[in-house]
């Protein structure tokens, strides 16, 4: 039906009405919604916005990329994909195959760290220091800690070549005030010789099991690299917390994302590597994040 409408300019409504109906054969849920959020997401407006606009005659640019948006949905792809962009925080991000779309729940880590940053006492002289955010994705943790932290400068890691490209082309889109640089390689090895005070990082952290059982939906589009992490869920999270400390400056935090189900051994792991460890709960209530200082 799509095809039917590239002879002529329609009006906005026509396209959304176009694309409402092949989402509909291809059974996404409420298609006249998604229809009207992925023709947000690329236009730049609100979806209240789209409604009023449903009269006026659709740009022919965006109306091009709406249309692609509308295949790669009905085909499957996860709505982030589909439209390029995700909102994380304060910021407006590019995403694609090449990371994991972010979660709110990381939003959650990202808050607990600016709040342990601003709690401490610091001398006057003091320069924000050096934030690190491990298997960085597309940036989106590390480019909130810039825009909205009180850092000197942020050092973004991944072991992908492929995503720690979308993070600089991230890195590019919003700007931070802040140096924000992007190196390649495993964990915390890109960091080097420097000495950081945070550390952050959401790491894989579901078994293979756990990774096959999800919903095809992540399973086919999403990085099984940033999902799954060994026989038992925790070997990131375990070299994590045991090679943190030759990288942090005295009294720097270590700030974690971790599978609820796994609270308990990932405390007693840090716990026994001489770490000061709290668990904190995610807005439903989960423990979903570990600071370790």
């Amino acid at each position: 039906m799509l095809e039917q409408l590239a002879a002529a300019p329609a009006s906005l409504g026509v396209e959304l009405d176009a694309a409402a109906a092949v989402l509909a054969r291809a059974g996404v849920p409420e298609p006249k919604r998604e229809a009207e959020r992925l023709w947000a997401a690329l236009s730049g407006i609100g979806t209240g916005e789209v409604w009023l606009q449903r009269e006026s005659t659709a740009a022919a640019e965006t109306t091009a990329r709406f249309r692609g948006a509308v295949r790669r949905r009905a085909a499957g792809v996860p709505f982030a994909y589909a439209a390029g962009t995700a909102a994380f925080r304060t910021l407006e991000l590019a995403i694609d195959h090449r990371a994991l779309i972010p979660r709110p729940e990381t939003e959650g880590l990202v808050e607990l760290v600016l709040t342990w940053c601003r709690t401490r006492q610091e001398p006057p002289d003091d320069t924000g220091g050096i934030a690190a955010d491990i298997g960085t994705g597309s940036g989106c943790i590390a480019l909130a800690l810039a825009v909205e932290g009180a850092f000197q400068r942020v050092i973004a890691t991944d072991v992908s070549a492929t995503a720690a490209g979308l993070a600089r082309e991230n890195v590019a889109r919003v700007s931070p005030p802040v140096a924000v640089e992007v190196r390649v390689g495993d964990l915390l090895a890109p960091i080097g010789d420097l000495r950081c005070r945070v550390i952050v990082a959401n790491p894989p952290y579901l078994t293979h099991d756990e990774w096959t059982a999800l919903d095809p939906a992540v399973r086919h589009f999403e990085p099984a690299l940033a999902l799954a992490s060994g026989a038992d869920g925790l070997s990131a999270t375990r070299r994590l917390l045991s090679g943190a400390r030759g990288v942090l400056e005295p009294g720097g935090l270590l700030a974690l994302e971790i599978d609820e189900r796994r609270a308990p051994a990932v405390r007693k792991i840090a716990l026994a590597a001489g770490w000061g460890v709290s668990v904190h709960q995610d807005l439903f209530g989960r423990p979903r994040y570990i600071l370790a200082v």
